[in-house]
């Protein structure tokens, strides 16, 4: 079975920085993408950053040149270092991984349970 386990959120104040973690473990085969969404109250969950490999990265325009997400593929763990947060950051952010398990012929999508950031101004 394949757990993502999301640590890092918390309380800051508007201009501060926060790091997510999450780690996946399980029986794994292979993973494809991580990535990090977030959901606000009242609104869609959207995607914040994602990343390919280690190389390839994706981020929405309204965290560019502001959030930087990072892995390290021997220990499956993928993480989003927040600078400059605004109080507009604040949100859920959710952990997800599209992997393989042994078992599987295809990737799936596998997610955390989320961990809160609130941005305080």
């Amino acid at each position: 079975q394949v757990q993502l386990v999301e640590s890092g959120g918390g309380l800051v104040q508007a201009g501060g920085s926060l790091r997510l973690s999450c780690a996946a473990s399980g029986r794994i085969f292979s993973i494809n993408t991580m990535a990090w969404y977030r959901q606000a109250p009242g609104k869609q969950r959207e995607l914040v950053a994602r990343i390919i490999s280690s190389i390839t990265t994706d981020y929405a325009d309204s965290v560019k040149g502001r959030f930087t997400i990072s892995r390290d593929n021997a220990k499956n763990t993928v993480y989003l270092q927040m600078n400059s947060l605004k109080p507009e950051d604040t949100a859920v952010y959710y952990c997800n991984a599209r992997l393989r398990t042994p078992a599987q012929l295809m990737d799936n999508d596998y997610w955390g349970q989320g961990t809160q950031v609130t941005v305080s101004s």
